[in-house]
């Protein structure tokens, strides 16, 4: 069984989804992010990415991280991709060929997309969207989006899938970034085909359990 460690208010909730998809069990330990805690090292603090217990399970002190037996992952897409390869199904590389695409859009989504993305959550969830500064931060990370947003809509234009012409984990990891960016109604209608691959991606049963999981989390 996996070990998944992080709430689903989190990065985790990309290695929770693909559990889902692929029908895996896991035990959840929710690890909160210290920074979301007055005092983390406090005695009596939720177990977060500062706590000395998970510490040493990750000296990083980021979530999520993925135990399966005795193999420890870090790095959220990365596990999906694994995942994909240990347990074959319809989200996994069917060819080398398709293997190399699936990693080629995973990197391209950490390197080029998720940056700006966070930039965009990060100045929400801090209630600054309406500040100076803060418009100036999203509206920046938005110009550089765009370029983004285009590569991903010529791509999807082919099957309206990121890789072969199904789903797979390049969808799920892709959607997981892009998901940090739907507050940006204009870059969705600039780019229709990523608006309605993504509504897909978010329809699918295992997602919507996964954002029920997460919307009953504590804020």
């Amino acid at each position: 069984m996996l070990t998944i460690y992080g709430v689903y208010r989190s990065r985790a909730s990309r290695n929770y989804w693909m559990a889902l998809e692929l029908g895996l069990p896991y035990q959840s330990v929710p690890v909160i992010q210290a920074r979301r805690i007055e005092n983390p090292l406090a005695p009596d603090a939720p177990i977060n990415t500062l706590s000395p217990d998970f510490l040493a399970v990750n000296p990083m002190g980021q979530i999520p991280v993925v135990k399966d037996g005795d193999l420890v992952l870090t790095e959220s897409l990365a596990t999906n991709l694994y995942l994909a390869r240990k347990h074959p199904s319809p989200l996994s590389a069917a060819t080398l060929d398709e293997e190399g695409e699936m990693l080629r859009w995973s990197f391209w989504a950490i390197a080029e997309v998720e940056p700006h993305a966070v930039k965009i959550v990060l100045t929400y969830d801090n209630g600054a969207e309406n500040t100076p500064d803060g418009k100036a931060s999203v509206e920046m990370a938005r110009r550089a989006l765009k370029k983004a947003f285009a590569v991903l809509e010529t791509q999807l234009e082919k099957t309206g899938h990121v890789v072969g012409n199904r789903f797979t984990v390049a969808d799920l990891n892709l959607a997981e970034v892009f998901r940090y960016t739907q507050s940006q109604t204009e870059l969705f209608d600039a780019a229709p085909r990523v608006k309605a691959w993504l509504d897909a991606c978010q329809s699918r049963p295992a997602f919507r359990k996964m954002f029920e999981l997460r919307m009953a989390e504590a804020e």
